[in-house]
Parts: C-alpha cells; structure tokens; sequence
C-alpha cells in the first residue's frame, strides 16, 4: 500500500473521536448472531479491524472468549480505551495499534476477523492475504457497512446527502492532491473477496437495525463524517452555515421528540 495513502487514510480521523463515538451507531447484535451461526459455535478470538472507537469491538464481551480491537489512529484508539476502563478494564479485551495488512499476531489465532466501517481504507489485496494468515480454518472474514443517511425522512436525507456532496466537493478543492485519503469502492467487496483465492465462500448479507434519536444525534451522525470533518479542518466556512440550516430542518422534523430511524447494514463475508 503507498505509505501517503495509509498516512492519510488514517489522519483524516483526528479529531472527533468523541463526537464519532457519541453519534454513530452501534453494531446491532444481528452480527453476532449471523455470524456465530455461520461458525457454528461461539468464537474463541475476534478481532476487529479498522475498530475505531470500539462501537464495533464491545459488542463481543459476552460472545468470544478474547476480542482483540485494532486500531491505528491514535484519537480513535483512545477513545476505546476510556470506554475500556469505563467496562472495568475486561482482560479478554484489548485493544492496539496496528495496521490490516501487518497484524501483530500468530497464524491460525482467530476466528472471526471484522471490519466495520473500514474495510474501504485498507488496500484490500495485501489485507485479506493477512487475513487469511490470521483466521483459522473455516474461519469468517466480515466487512460490513451502514448505507447513509439512516432511513427517517426523505427531505432529510436529501438535504444531508447534497451536505455530502457539497463537504466532497470542498475537500477536492480545498486538500493538497498528496493529502487526498483513498477510499476503495465498497460496491467492489464481494468481488474482491471472491477473487482473492483466499477464501472458499463469499456472500453479502443485508439486514437492518432500528434505533431511537433525537435531532441532536441525527445531526450529529452527518457531522461525524469524514468528508465533511475534514472540509471543516481546511476551512471551509461556507459549510458551517450550511450545517446550520441542515441542523435547523433536522430539528423541525423531529420537533423536540425522539423517533425510530433505520440503519440499513451491508455485509460481505468470506468462509476461509
């Protein structure tokens, strides 16, 4: 993988760790279950790659005997780490600092690999070779992702996806072309593990997930992204009065009550 790329992929999530982990969604039980179901028993190690703040990592404490989160951008990394202390410090869950395509442990360890949310910034050749390395036989690989903006109101999502598109466009204008992250087309993941030659059966998986929010999160949830982060890292003072108005139709819509939005979830999986 070019070393600006992964230098930059990994940078571009400095800064709204806490704001990230207060907002985005938690990953549902249903990848437990899916997954467990395919290993036919409970997991002995999970390891969760690209883990971010641990939204995708906890979830494991009651259903694996040791879950390993991986996490290179120090802020995000952190921020897993207060939580961990906030569960009492649990000694079958640890987190640390690596990058998917040179993980710091044995061949055949684990048994589930994930990667939630993150798979599109890890060069997928080199990482699922390593991952191959690292899953036992019949060990599953998951790359599962949210499709945004949650399902609520469709004048809403409009407004928060052309928020998207403006925030893409700043960052294209405004970002050095060295500084550019690289995000690998998630469309492509089936493929890309069936062709690996790594793994004996490949699938996607759709399936959903309600959850309770005010206007304050849903909000939240389009400011939590990277595009629009990192606009606002560069400058790009337009977009804060653009926010606001977002903000103030979300706020509208929800009219100081909390509603059940849904998070559409994608998954890819491979049977090693």
């Amino acid at each position: 993988m070019n070393k600006h790329i992964q230098h930059n992929n990994i940078e571009r999530f400095y800064g709204f760790g806490n704001l990230y982990d207060q907002n985005r969604p938690g990953a549902p039980k249903e990848v437990i279950k899916i997954l467990t179901t395919y290993l036919m028993k409970s997991p002995q190690t999970v390891m969760d790659v690209g883990c971010g703040t641990g939204l995708s990592t906890f979830i494991w404490l009651d259903d694996a005997e040791q879950i390993i989160g991986v996490e290179p951008n120090d802020d995000m990394r952190q921020v897993a780490l207060s939580r961990w202390e906030e569960h009492g410090e649990p000694e079958k869950l640890r987190f640390i600092k690596s990058i998917s395509h040179q993980l710091d442990v044995s061949s055949e360890s684990a048994d589930i690999i994930t990667c939630s949310q993150s798979f599109h910034w890890m060069d997928p050749q080199v990482t699922l070779k390593e991952f191959a390395r690292v899953l036992r036989p019949n060990g599953i690989f998951a790359a599962y992702d949210c499709d945004w903006p949650p399902t609520f109101n469709w004048q809403i999502e409009e407004a928060y996806t052309q928020l998207m598109k403006l925030a893409s466009t700043y960052v294209k204008k405004l970002a050095k072309a060295e500084k550019h992250a690289f995000k690998w087309n998630k469309d492509a993941h089936l493929t890309t593990i069936l062709e690996s030659g790594h793994f004996r059966f490949s699938k996607e998986i759709v399936f959903h997930h309600w959850e309770a929010c005010d206007a304050t999160r849903y909000a939240n949830i389009a400011l939590s992204q990277g595009d629009l982060q990192t606009a606002l890292k560069l400058g790009a003072d337009e977009l804060q009065h653009r926010f606001a108005m977002f903000q103030d139709k979300v706020a509208q819509a929800f009219n100081g009550q909390k509603k059940d939005i849904l998070f559409s979830y994608r998954m890819r999986i491979g049977i090693k």
